[in-house]
């Protein structure tokens, strides 16, 4: 006893209002007050001590609850393993696991109830709601289902406190039928109440069915037995959000208001955001100002609600004002600023924010990297886009960790921004770098629209079917779906468009979302079957500008002018009022078609009838129309009288019509405008050069090609594709990479004999070298297209439509030998160039001569 003593004196200082002799008392009573009265761990220890050496074990309850005070759980749970199981003493296992449960230490929970049990503890009511709450947080449904087997087993089926916790967990895992199946059994027991009402609408609302929600919250409203609280309406109020359903938002405002529950601050928080979000934000700011209390969470919903329907100045003005009000800036606050200004497109104004909350001392979050990835995308900033991956890294990322979470958005955002800044090589490598187990929908979807988008269309197809074929099945969402048929309306690729769309139908994609129907539509238009985008849009149960403009386009592109007016008629017809875009297309539409008369009046009728005033685009539209026609002084003195500084595109359009009709010295003097703007490209350098090949001035032909090569201008090369039963079979200027070449050459070799028979005289103009005419028709022979149809012809089924596309515009001679081969062939030729269809049947071709 004296050692103890002796052992005891150097640490009494610790001992606060607690006597040496109180210490050392035998009483029960005494020891009970002491351990209530310990202020640390340390004291704890040392009564804990002294109890083992008096053998003082009725007050080991007391000890346990001390160790709990002192936030030592282990010490607590090594003194309830040595206790015999007792009802009473549960109690000390459901505070250990409610303590982790609120300490976010879920897989202890797990690990405390197992131990438990094996212990032979049985769990009692306040056991199994804290159990199943952690497997609800780790989506763990199996271990939840053996928790609900087990409560039911021990009689607990009919506690409604533990039943709404089966509710919610099952709610939470996204098992909503087992949800609702153990929710409906509450109801017919008689035992439900307001928690297992709220319990299954929120069910319903994380899992994004607000339909749902929103009819069980209408069953509720009509259930007297109970009466929602303001939980209840927090609870609603993003489903209303979520549905586009402000008109049950506005109910459920208006029976807040009547319950008295609107003065709590979550409903009103709520009520903000729901308006918010539903882009109503006149109502948002009444609601907000009516408010008696506010948080920062009711500014947040204001900031984040102007800043989401791009009205940025607004939101700048709240986000100031908090300022002013010295109201703390949250990193939600942050990150609501910093998407506004990527969302507008001011990629710097983001990054300027985001170094502003750096200096506040304001950490991000992953939301915030997104928003600020996305701002950097939007600029093309791809330096600031690295230093942000490189931040990510450092604070935000970590792969090994078995549940993602953030981790997968931010990759996502850093995907989209790599692609968007032009590095698909490092956006793959990110994509690459993600197990495929982790990969979400949208990790699919950001990959195969960068491809898409930034010319890597054969890509995005093959990613798109890897998405489908993948060992782990995925479902493609509507945007997935809508960026792979941007992919087959690059590349024309009909077959797979068609198999996409097939996809669309079978699975029900909400019927066809409008921007897929759309995509649809441009996506037929561009692989050579305008009929069927004509189906597509007619089956349309919602339309927008941009389907009407797309059809629109669509039939510009196949020459079809005529029937392109009848839809802008059809569009003003139905109220939609044409802009600057429409009135593109209509011209577009007017040049490929020879409706110069009709181009004309379009566009002296924009400002007067329309109230749109002509562009810088409209013009060039307008040189082209007069160009194609050969009116060629007439679209000089439209440059000359514009309004504006021409562009480019415009004298790139001059020349071209000065190629086609073989104005040599207008040519040069377009050539010579477009020098004064610095945008000399290959097009301008190629145009020029194939205007002196046809006048045979092959001194200034090999002049401008040498001024290429000193500048660095290569000339792109010819390329020409072709469906084929196993993808698309692709061919250059005298390719002969192909294994079928020796059987491709010998069939082309074939169909020029038949068809100089029948008339077909090689225009030798088109070689574009100095040699002789017999060797003009060898290098002729050797184009693209020509090896594409060849090919076609030897592996499609008679009669089937052949379909080319030609990355450049249909060389003169090709365009002639086709349409002399349609005579001769069984199948239609259709074929895409850079700038519009040439459907060729029976010795005639769609265009008519404009191309």
């Amino acid at each position: 006893m004296l050692c103890v003593l002796l052992c005891l004196r150097p640490v009494s200082k610790h001992l606060t209002n607690i006597t040496t002799s109180a210490l050392f008392s035998t009483k029960p009573t005494t020891t009970s007050i002491l351990l209530r009265q310990c202020k640390s761990l340390l004291q704890a220890k040392l009564i804990h001590q002294q109890i083992l050496v008096q053998g003082l074990t009725h007050t080991i309850t007391d000890l346990i609850a001390a160790y709990v005070a002192c936030n030592a759980p282990s010490q607590a749970l090594a003194l309830l393993q040595r206790l015999v199981p007792c009802p009473s003493i549960v109690f000390w296992w459901n505070v250990l696991i409610r303590s982790a449960v609120r300490s976010g230490l879920l897989y202890d929970v797990l690990c405390l109830h197992g131990r438990m049990q094996m212990l032979g503890w049985r769990p009692d009511h306040y056991t199994y709601p804290f159990v199943l709450k952690a497997c609800a947080e780790l989506h763990m449904f199996s271990r939840g289902s053996s928790v609900h087997a087990a409560l039911y087993a021990n009689g607990f089926d009919s506690n409604v406190f533990v039943c709404n916790a089966v509710v919610a967990m099952y709610g939470r895992c996204g098992a909503l039928n087992d949800a609702r199946k153990m929710f409906d059994e509450l109801l017919e027991r008689g035992i439900g109440d307001v928690v297992s009402w709220n319990s299954i609408v929120s069910a319903y609302v994380q899992s994004g069915d607000s339909k749902n929600a929103l009819s069980m919250f209408d069953r509720m409203m009509g259930d007297f037995s109970v009466r929602p609280d303001a939980f209840s309406l927090v609870n609603v109020l993003p489903a209303c959000a979520s549905a586009g359903a402000p008109m049950w938002g506005k109910q459920i405002h208006s029976y807040a208001i009547r319950r008295g529950l609107f003065e709590d601050v979550f409903v009103g928080n709520a009520v903000v955001d729901m308006y918010a979000k539903c882009e109503m934000m006149d109502e948002a700011n009444k609601v907000f100002e009516r408010m008696e209390e506010k948080d920062v969470v009711s500014w947040n919903a204001m900031v984040t609600g102007y800043s989401q329907i791009g009205r940025l100045d607004d939101a700048i003005g709240f986000f100031e004002k908090m300022r002013e009000e010295k109201i703390e800036l949250n990193v939600v606050t942050w990150s609501a600023v910093i998407a506004g200004y990527a969302q507008r497109g001011h990629g710097y104004g983001a990054l300027d924010v985001f170094r502003q909350m750096q200096a506040c001392g304001s950490e991000p979050n992953a939301v915030t990297l997104i928003s600020l990835l996305s701002g950097c995308a939007s600029a093309g900033a791809l330096i600031h886009g690295k230093e942000t991956h490189c931040y990510a890294i450092k604070w935000i990322l970590n792969l090994d960790r078995n549940d993602p979470g953030n981790d997968i958005m931010v990759i996502n955002g850093l995907i989209d921004m790599y692609t968007k800044c032009k590095s698909p090589k490092v956006a793959r490598m990110m994509f690459d770098s993600v197990a495929p187990k982790k990969r979400n929908v949208v990790t699919w979807t950001v990959m195969i629209g960068g491809y898409a988008q930034h010319g890597e269309a054969n890509e995005a197809l093959e990613l798109f079917y890897q998405m489908l074929r993948q060992d782990f099945p995925l479902k493609p969402n509507a945007f997935t779906i809508s960026c792979a048929l941007m992919a087959c309306a690059r590349l024309g690729a009909l077959r797979f468009g068609k198999q996409i769309h097939a996809f669309v139908l079978r699975n029900q994609y909400d019927f066809v979302k409008l921007f897929v129907a759309n995509c649809l539509v441009d996506m037929y238009s561009k692989s050579g079957d305008i009929d069927a985008a004509r189906v597509v849009f007619d089956y349309m149960q919602q339309r927008n500008a941009v389907s009407w403009t797309s059809l629109m386009t669509g039939y510009g592109m196949h020459g079809r002018g005529e029937e392109a007016l009848q839809v802008f008629d059809e569009m003003r017809s139905v109220g939609l009022v044409p802009d600057g875009v429409t009135f593109v297309v209509v011209l577009y539409a007017c040049s490929h078609s020879g409706m110069v008369d009709e181009g004309m009046r379009y566009f002296n009728s924009m400002s007067t009838d329309f109230g749109v005033v002509p562009g810088a685009e409209h013009y060039a539209c307008m040189v082209d129309i007069l160009g194609r026609a050969g009116r060629l002084d007439a679209a000089l003195a439209l440059i000359k009288g514009m309004p504006m500084q021409p562009t480019p595109i415009t004298w790139v359009a001059l020349l071209s019509a000065c190629r086609t009709h073989g104005n040599v010295e207008l040519g040069e003097y377009v050539t010579h405008q477009l020098s004064e703007t610095e945008t000399e490209n290959d097009s301008s350098y190629t145009l020029l050069s194939n205007i002196y090949a046809n006048a045979r001035r092959w001194k200034d032909v090999a002049r401008i090609r040498l001024l290429m090569k000193h500048t660095g201008i290569k000339k792109k090369p010819g390329c020409s594709w072709v469906q084929g039963k196993k993808g698309n079979a692709t061919f250059f200027v005298g390719d002969r990479t192909h294994p079928q070449s020796q059987e491709i050459y010998e069939t082309l070799a074939d169909l020029i004999k038949r068809i100089k028979e029948i008339g077909y005289v090689p225009e030798t103009s088109y070689a574009l070298h100095d040699v002789d005419d017999e060797e003009k028709g060898d290098l002729l022979f050797e184009h693209s297209e020509k090896l594409a149809l060849a090919y076609a012809i030897l592996t499609t089924p008679p009669g089937a439509p052949i379909r080319i596309t030609k990355n450049l515009r249909v060389c003169g001679d090709c365009h002639s030998a086709i349409t002399y081969i349609s005579k001769i062939v069984e199948h239609e030729i259709i074929l895409r160039d850079s700038s519009r269809f040439h459907h060729f049947k029976n010795g005639s071709c769609s265009c008519r001569g404009y191309w």
